[in-house]
């Protein structure tokens, strides 16, 4: 294993380029989207977990200060990021299983499981955060700092070393990247994979003088430092991490096709952002001050609102219309005809799958 280690660390341009071949392929393997996919899906997740775990070796690189540094380490917190991706790159397969050998009903009860996991792994990590942000569902670690504050860093002489060279990570995976849409929407410039990699390195790479251990808040603490704003935007945190297990119980309760879950779920949602955009806006003292992950984050999650749109019963009774409406106007045209039919029938397979168009 430590021989693998090092290997990934030398040639983490190559591993990511294998990785983005690899998940592209997956695409390609017959049956997708049919009623015997669990093969695909199998062989999906095993090179989403295999891509998580080369990250995590990568982001988990010992730099030169690190090295030198002869301080006692302190004790590391639980990887719940790590968990959280791990769940995100089996959930899909956990959902087929369920699907194949249980049927359409008895599904849910296990998504409502995987839902309830991820749920208390997010509200773990809210607190162990000291009540920051999610971003992207506890997916990339959030230090609290900008990325302007770092470059300035580095330019009063702090090493911030980073490499970029935008290759996709699991959540980047042809349709499961379409179920993260506000994700991508900055992909292609600031893939998740390097974000967090970026966040791990500015956390090591800070002056001593910043490196005083702060004891994380209590939830007494925080309340009791930021005020009504401050209990808002913990209101918004954990409306976004309880929105997807509620919605879960409500299908298993009512159905798919029933509009009171997507109803609820889309309120639930318009609720929490609207919370914590009001006491972003509204704080003078700048005590609940974003940094600019924190307004991407929100930026990403209002996109995440189209996905509502795919997701039934406004998929089978408006969206879909007008997907085989525009498949019609477009099949004439050589080319943009046969591309725009392919990828109208990856949007329809996908939209089968509630991981796929979760948004969480």
């Amino acid at each position: 294993m430590e021989a693998y280690t090092r290997w990934v660390r030398r040639n983490k341009e190559y591993v990511h380029s294998l990785e983005s071949l690899a998940n592209g392929l997956t695409w390609l393997l017959p049956e997708r989207f049919s009623e015997s996919e669990i093969v695909p899906e199998a062989v999906t997740s095993i090179l989403g977990i295999v891509t998580v775990v080369n990250e995590h070796i990568i982001e988990t690189t010992p730099t030169p200060r690190s090295q030198m540094d002869t301080r006692p380490p302190e004790p590391s917190s639980f990887p719940y990021s790590l968990c959280l991706n791990l769940m995100k790159d089996i959930e899909t397969l956990v959902e087929v299983m369920a699907q194949h050998f249980y049927g359409d009903d008895n599904k849910w009860n296990f998504i409502a499981v995987t839902e309830a996991t991820k749920l208390l792994a997010r509200l773990a990590l809210l607190r162990d955060s000291g009540y920051k942000m999610l971003l992207h569902g506890g997916e990339t670690m959030n230090d609290g700092k900008d990325p302007n504050e770092a470059n300035q860093q580095h330019t009063n002489g702090r090493l911030l070393h980073h490499g970029r060279n935008g290759h996709f990570t699991p959540e980047g995976r042809a349709l499961s990247a379409m179920s993260r849409f506000g994700e991508n929407a900055r992909m292609l410039s600031d893939p998740t994979w390097f974000r967090r990699a970026e966040h791990h390195q500015r956390a090591i790479m800070e002056l001593p003088e910043s490196d005083i251990k702060r004891s994380k808040p209590t939830l007494s603490s925080f309340l009791s430092e930021k005020g009504f704003l401050g209990g808002l935007f913990l209101m918004g945190e954990v409306m976004f991490i309880a929105r997807p297990l509620i919605y879960v119980l409500l299908i298993r309760k009512y159905g798919i096709r029933s509009w009171r879950p997507w109803f609820v779920s889309l309120f639930i949602d318009l609720v929490g952002m609207s919370s914590s955009t009001i006491s972003s806006i509204a704080d003078k003292d700048r005590k609940l001050q974003l940094s600019e992950p924190d307004k991407d984050e929100l930026r990403r999650r209002k996109m995440l609102l189209a996905l509502y749109l795919m997701r039934d019963p406004c998929f089978g009774k408006y969206t879909r219309q007008r997907l085989e409406s525009t498949e019609k106007t477009l099949e004439h045209i050589p080319i943009v005809g046969f591309l725009a039919a392919k990828l109208i029938e990856l949007l329809v397979g996908a939209q089968t799958r509630y991981t796929y168009m979760s948004g969480s």
